[in-house]
């Protein structure tokens, strides 16, 4: 069956993970093509069939580890290890794997990642959108074909879950909540019956052990479709939850930074740890509510301030400060990109953003110039102080004391 379908695309050459290449963003079987290739020369457990390396090899890839010839396996996700063994397991059975979470907690890199370590190729996805139709996950036509001959095995186009149920691969759909519900629907025969009919020629194609599929799909978010309880039972689900605490957020920061900066061969610059962890707290504190030391109440954005979006914020620092400033990660380099991040609503969001710039930047040690800078880019109104009544500081006065404020003095030094 799977002779019939189009063959797999040529690959270029694996580059090892520091080393340049003329993708922009080479397929993570590509990128670190090295570690799998360690990890299948030392693996000897049992592996599922067609699988290229054992469940216990994919996460040691996944986790990160040293193997005993001495070779190291960088992480490529932090995070709950039972998370990635439930995962991995998941997929060594009949069940297809539902990564689910809210924007930003590294489902796709997940599933990529999953997809490389499991079958070697990552490149069978459906990315999953409003406009996305039916023949994407079943099969299409070549219209030329069609008209000329007829209904026929050379007039079919199959889809990326096609080709991997012919040949035993894992398939991805990514942003599964995005598509259509009547469209999402298409998945529950291949996922139940492990089948996928083709009426126009009388046949089907059987999926061939070593077939799996991995979907990803947003908790929380603008434009989501719910799946039917119908597909939602063909998955298990594994919920990514956001990092726990802000250590471990400032590794997975830096870690992605450092390896975009290699990708797009960005001017190596000192350490920027503590701008990162300066975006990091601003990004937490934002979307819990509450300053570290819970001391004080902030207001949240509308957007989701993810991890994906602080790694976002500072790769656009380092680049500024590589090719516009002094080579030195500072706070000017990064204001910009969390005024971006964090004021989505005009009006809405840049209140908040305001207001905790006055009420925690402000009065914050050490932030000084952070406040500037971000004050500078937001080309927020002066702030005003309020008398000894309430000891508000804010862009504007409560109602309840409005009579008393004063011009506020410099900010502090």
């Amino acid at each position: 069956m799977s002779a019939n379908l189009a063959s797999t695309p040529s690959k270029t050459a694996a580059p090892h993970p520091g080393e340049s290449t003329t993708a922009l963003r080479p397929h993570a079987e590509d990128a670190f093509a090295a570690e799998l290739a360690a990890l299948a020369a030392q693996d000897d457990r049992p592996r599922p069939a067609r699988w290229k390396l054992s469940p216990w090899a994919v996460a040691t890839y996944l986790l990160g580890g040293t193997l005993p010839d001495g070779t190291v396996i960088s992480p490529k996700y932090v995070g709950p290890r039972r998370i990635v063994e439930v995962a991995v397991t998941t997929l060594a059975t009949d069940r297809a794997l539902l990564l689910l979470g809210v924007p930003g907690t590294a489902k796709t890199w997940v599933s990529e990642h999953l997809a490389a370590a499991v079958s070697g190729d990552s490149t069978l996805l459906v990315q999953g959108t409003a406009g996305t139709p039916e023949e994407a996950i079943r099969y299409g036509w070549n219209y030329a074909r069609l008209l000329a001959h007829g209904p026929s095995r050379d007039a079919l186009v199959p889809s990326p879950v096609m080709r991997a149920m012919a040949e035993g691969m894992t398939a991805r759909v990514e942003e599964l909540t995005r598509i259509p519900a009547d469209v999402q629907d298409t998945l529950i025969t291949i996922l139940s019956e492990k089948t996928l009919p083709i009426p126009e020629l009388g046949e089907e194609v059987q999926a061939v052990r070593g077939f799996n599929l991995i979907a990803t799909a947003n908790d929380r978010d603008r434009g989501v479709n719910d799946l039917s309880s119908a597909l939602r039972r063909r998955f298990n689900t594994v919920v990514l939850p956001l990092p726990e605490s802000a250590e471990a957020e400032v590794d997975i920061v830096s870690r992605r930074v450092e390896q975009i900066g290699r990708s797009l061969d960005l001017p190596a610059v000192p350490d920027g740890t503590a701008e990162i962890r300066r975006v990091v707290t601003v990004f937490r504190e934002l979307r819990d509510g509450l300053t570290d030391d819970g001391r004080t109440k902030v207001k949240s954005p509308s957007g989701t301030l993810s991890t994906a979006e602080a790694i976002s914020v500072v790769t656009g620092g380092l680049a500024l400060a590589a090719h516009f400033g002094d080579g030195v990660l500072r706070p000017a380099d990064v204001a910009a990109g969390i005024l971006g991040a964090v004021v989505r609503d005009p009006a809405a969001d840049r209140v908040v953003w305001q207001e905790y710039l006055e009420t925690v930047v402000r009065e914050r040690e050490g932030w000084t110039d952070f406040y500037r800078a971000c004050r500078e880019v937001c080309a927020c109104p002066a702030p005003v102080r309020c008398c000894s009544g309430c000891g508000t500081t804010g862009p504007a006065p409560p109602a309840r004391c409005a009579p008393r404020w004063t011009p506020p003095g410099p900010p502090p030094s």
